[in-house]
């Protein structure tokens, strides 16, 4: 079974052929980072004209690298939601059309899903399995017990991990791409421990029995700091300190709500494993204060290489053809969804 996924929700135009077999014939993914630094954030309408521009020509080079055409085709997947619903539209139409015009299956997926299942097409995780989501625009907790199927134990209830990285970035002056960019400059930080004393940080909701997050808090006493600092340009050392201080709480937080739904999966389900998906999952320090908190119970941490942690077209493939294996699709009237939570039962806001 071969299908093509088209990944159109946010600000990447993306695009990939996958098989039933785990394999990953191609995966084309053009970003609008540039386009949006300008900015400071992905303005909708012009992610949305980017993505018409490009689709059809990143629908092409997905097909050629792949050294296929739509005739080898079994089936054609799109995000339908949630996400910015101009350029969800666009990748949702693409995929009708090009199922319509080869008479091939159009399954519309859930974005939050295509991450959810990525463990499966990298590792072949058994369900059930524990979910941290953690990307620009989601931070949830959640428990996949099936395809289709899954339990939202926690969300954040203001901003998400990734929209606070972005948010800290634009206030410390670094580049849109706030997650990479406080990555990168912590690196610089030359005293840790200092760094920490120096610019202490909130811990919301920490020792909560929940599973819920909150980081405006958090965003905040960033903005507090910086205004503490001497007035003019600010010192590329004071900006690696602070970074360092941000990205060490936000793994701190992060293990934290973790840790709680660990004691409670455990206690509810047979499974082993905690998945770390979304793009925040490629951040190596909140990655590493995951794997030791695993250890400590017994279980495992899996998150996805570098290419499968953004937004990309192989995570929305391979949840096509999980669907596709169990003989569901979906009519070409299937409508595009700006709020989509996985979770129908969940009852608060769908970050």
């Amino acid at each position: 079974m071969i299908v093509l996924g088209i990944e159109t929700s946010c600000d990447e135009t993306a695009a990939a052929i996958v098989t039933d077999n785990r394999e990953i014939l191609s995966n084309v993914v053009l970003s609008q980072l540039e386009t949006h630094a300008v900015y400071g954030g992905v303005v909708p309408e012009v992610a949305a004209r980017e993505h018409l521009e490009h689709i059809d020509k990143i629908i092409a080079a997905a097909l050629n690298d792949a050294e296929l055409s739509f005739d080898d085709l079994d089936g054609v997947a799109a995000t339908c939601g949630p996400g910015l619903i101009g350029g969800v539209m666009i990748g949702m139409m693409s995929a009708k059309a090009i199922a319509a015009a080869k008479n091939i299956p159009f399954i519309g997926i859930n974005h939050l899903e295509g991450h959810a299942l990525t463990a499966r097409l990298t590792d072949n995780i058994a369900f059930p399995y524990l979910i941290l989501l953690v990307s620009g625009g989601h931070t949830q907790i959640l428990v996949a017990e099936d395809i289709g199927k899954y339990k939202r134990w926690g969300t954040t209830l203001d901003d998400a991990t990734g929209e606070c990285f972005d948010k800290s970035a634009k206030l410390m002056g670094l580049p849109y791409g706030g997650g990479v960019s406080v990555e990168k400059i912590a690196k610089s930080c030359e005293d840790p421990s200092a760094a920490i004393a120096r610019f202490p940080l909130p811990s919301p909701l920490k020792g909560r029995k929940n599973c819920d997050f909150s980081f405006s808090g958090l965003k905040t006493a960033v903005r507090t700091h910086i205004d503490k600092l001497p007035e003019g340009d600010l010192d590329p050392k004071d900006i690696a300190d602070l970074s360092y201080a941000l990205q060490n709480k936000m793994a701190d937080i992060l293990a934290d709500r973790c840790e709680s739904a660990i004691k409670r999966f455990l206690q509810e389900y047979s499974g082993d494993t905690l998945v770390v998906c979304g793009g925040v999952s490629a951040n190596k320090t909140i990655k590493a204060r995951l794997e030791d908190l695993v250890s400590k119970y017994d279980m495992n941490v899996n998150t996805p290489p570098l290419d499968l942690s953004g937004d990309n077209g192989a995570m929305i493939a391979w949840a096509g053809i999980e669907r596709l294996k169990r003989g569901q699709n979906d009519p070409l009237d299937f409508k595009a969804r700006p709020r989509w939570p996985l979770d129908p039962n969940s009852t608060k806001g769908s970050k």
